[in-house]
């Protein structure tokens, strides 16, 4: 079986407020860490049967592409959500929000 492992290294300035977030793994093209400004990570537990949540981003991370970033991962979970169960209509109406989120925060959609 293959495996791969994924790992997530966060440097907190004296506030524990992250100043830089990188990531590598073993399955990826490079071996380097890659430096990211911000991450969203969830995990079902099907035992609980409910979410754990990792959200965090550098303080550095700049509003404008937090909106983007915010939309990008709200397209993404379209995508997956359509390709883990096939509703295509709700993931339809998801991009209709998309749409609207991305006019109301002034994100450029295209290109």
């Amino acid at each position: 079986m293959k495996q791969a492992e994924i790992k997530i290294t966060v440097q907190l300035d004296d506030n524990n407020v992250p100043d830089n977030i990188l990531w590598e793994s073993t399955d990826a093209e490079t071996k380097e860490q890659v430096p990211v400004k911000s991450m969203m990570l969830a995990l079902w537990d099907h035992n609980y049967k409910n979410s754990m949540r990792i959200d965090l981003w550098t303080k550095d991370m700049p509003v404008d592409e937090m909106k983007r970033f915010f939309y990008e991962t709200l397209q993404t979970m379209g995508d997956s959500f359509l390709k883990a169960t096939g509703e295509n209509l709700i993931v339809e109406d998801l991009r209709d929000y998309c749409a609207h989120f991305a006019d109301k925060m002034g994100i450029n959609t295209q290109g």
